[in-house]
């Protein structure tokens, strides 16, 4: 449930059945989070929020909620270009290198550029389509090499380099950005 505050924007509720109080959080977007019990009505979230507001506002970091609306709206723009571009180019490295994967997901993770599972599945971050193509496709390659390697042997890397020879710098210049949005 989403519950809409003049001070801290959209705070969202999320009703646990475990839980037995009230647990206040900052989402990786910055907004608040409520853990609820799963019984707690929005009315009792509401009045719940009104009642620690001085502790909130003292403890958390929160973000200021027009912030939250530009990271809602970057995300969404980011979505749609990585939608029209990632797994088309996935799937030329692929066939390239003959190379088979499952399925692709994309995911706007804040610590990872892409993952690859044993099950087939490469994921990769939206925030891909922030970098130069160049690094990009370093993230896509790597995870393709995961296929075969699912570690990070001197074997995985000897493979990377089959595909990208500059990996090692491309590596280095993908540490000056973050996969966060």
């Amino acid at each position: 449930m989403i519950l809409q505050d003049s001070e801290f924007g959209e705070v969202v509720v999320r009703k646990n059945a475990l839980a037995r109080g009230v647990r206040f959080s900052v989402s990786t977007s910055g907004r608040l989070q409520m853990s609820v019990p799963k019984y707690t009505s929005s009315f009792l979230a509401k009045r719940f929020l009104a009642q620690n507001r001085e502790m909130v506002r003292a403890k958390l970091p929160i973000k200021d909620p027009s912030l939250q609306r530009a990271r809602d709206a970057k995300k969404k723009i980011l979505m749609k270009k990585a939608k029209e571009y990632l797994p088309y180019r996935l799937e030329y490295w692929a066939k390239r290198y003959g190379y088979r994967y499952d399925k692709v997901r994309l995911s706007h993770a804040n610590t990872r550029w892409g993952s690859c599972s044993s099950s087939g599945t490469i994921s990769l971050n939206i925030g891909l389509m922030q970098v130069p193509e160049v690094l990009r496709d370093y993230v896509i390659l790597h995870e393709l090499a995961h296929l075969h390697h699912m570690d990070h042997s001197a074997e995985f890397w000897d493979e990377v380099g089959e595909h990208d020879p500059r990996y090692k710098n491309h590596r280095a210049k993908l540490k000056q950005f973050s996969p966060g949005v």
